[in-house]
């Protein structure tokens, strides 16, 4: 079993949610992700979306499009990226790992190379917002033989066509994109994702993570009473920008432990 089923799994146990949290790799500090990594899985996230920067980010709204570009600037690119989440698991052998981004850096690198390179460092799934399943059929066979789970996103426009599309690729989760949007847009919608859950679930039959405008624990906990897991990004990426380095992680660590509780309450 792969850390992210193991993950999600004891939840169902427990009768709990899982937390995601994202964050851009080295943003606000490149030398800062592996600490709030740290930080914000022991003050209570489950599993933890890295972002990888990258220039033209179609789905990002104006905060991570932002920090990406902050990233770019400070030199990170894919081999930071894993570099932060090896330093990650010098400290923490079993808080899952997903990297989030778009196909340009991972072809660059070099497809086999990623995935040996991102299963050697640690990784549990990747999420490549432009690839979908049916562009992708060759690097989801590659992420499946060295036990990586391929991730895929389903939108609010997605058909039962799409949907169970997705259901034969995905592994670990399937990520519903919550509004007709990029990340961090004001109008998030529960109702509509209460009608999209069940639709969602009728073809997939991985845990469904919700994720794009959630932005404080009134709203996690009320996505946790529909879904399998919660994603926030922009609001906990706008509250690091403003961070000095020695408290960045512990900004994060408190965000998170206030999200944790909303959704545990």
């Amino acid at each position: 079993m792969s850390r992210i089923a193991a993950m999600f799994e004891a939840l169902r146990q427990h009768g709990r949610k899982a937390l995601i949290p994202y964050v851009t790799v080295g943003d606000p500090y490149a030398d800062a992700t592996a600490e709030i990594m740290l930080a914000m899985a022991q003050a209570g996230a489950d599993l933890i979306e890295l972002g990888v920067p990258f220039s033209d980010p179609m789905a990002d709204g104006p905060v991570v499009q932002k920090a990406g570009e902050r990233a770019l600037a400070r030199g990170i690119g894919m081999t930071q990226v894993l570099a932060a989440v090896r330093d990650f698991r010098k400290a923490d052998a079993l808080t899952p790992v997903a990297l989030m981004g778009y196909a340009n850096p991972i072809e660059r690198y070099g497809a086999e190379r990623f995935v040996a390179d991102a299963k050697a460092a640690g990784v549990d799934g990747v999420l490549v917002v432009d690839y979908p399943p049916e562009e992708c059929v060759e690097f989801a066979r590659l992420l499946r033989q060295a036990g990586i789970d391929p991730i895929f996103l389903i939108a609010p426009t997605s058909s039962d066509a799409r949907i169970a599309a997705v259901a034969a690729a995905a592994g670990g989760y399937v990520y519903h994109v919550s509004l007709r949007g990029v990340t961090g847009a004001g109008h998030f919608d529960i109702d509509a994702v209460k009608d999209m859950i069940p639709r969602i679930k009728a073809h997939v039959k991985l845990p469904v993570g919700v994720g794009f405008g959630i932005r404080d624990g009134a709203t996690a906990r009320a996505v946790a009473d529909v879904a399998d897991a919660v994603v926030i990004g922009s609001a906990l990426v706008q509250l690091l920008e403003a961070a000095d380095r020695a408290e960045a992680p512990r900004v994060a660590g408190r965000f998170i432990a206030g999200i944790r509780a909303a959704m545990d309450a």
